[in-house]
């Protein structure tokens, strides 16, 4: 894993990405569920970071209000695309019986729109 403080989005999807590929092998079979709770976190503080100066009331809103008008700063298609993977990360994020856990694949498209999310703030 990273030596960064993961205080930063950057930090955040860097580490999910060390448990996605197996660079952190003391996760067992947490590793899916680890590194989508790191993605949400990076995606959240993405988009946290987006509402400054005249917009700063926004970041008290709930992470869904804040996705969905988002797209005034980033524009309709990454907006959305950062919605669905703020709902697949949510949803990864959570145990739920008879669930399959999801597979690194599908991970490393979720964290892939959450870089371009950091990149264009």
């Amino acid at each position: 894993m990273t030596s960064d403080v993961l205080t930063t989005p950057s930090a955040l999807v860097s580490a999910a990405r060390d448990l996605i590929d197996g660079r952190v092998t003391s996760t067992s079979d947490a590793w899916p569920r680890a590194a989508a709770l790191l993605a949400r976190q990076a995606l959240e503080e993405a988009v946290r970071a987006l509402w400054v100066g005249p917009n700063e009331s926004a970041r008290r809103s709930s992470a869904t209000h804040q996705l969905l008008c988002a797209r005034v700063v980033l524009g309709d298609e990454l907006a959305a695309e950062a919605f669905q993977a703020w709902a697949a990360l949510s949803q990864a994020c959570h145990v739920h019986a008879y669930e399959l856990s999801p597979v690194a694949a599908e991970l490393r498209g979720w964290i892939d729109v959450v870089e371009r999310l950091v990149e264009a703030r």
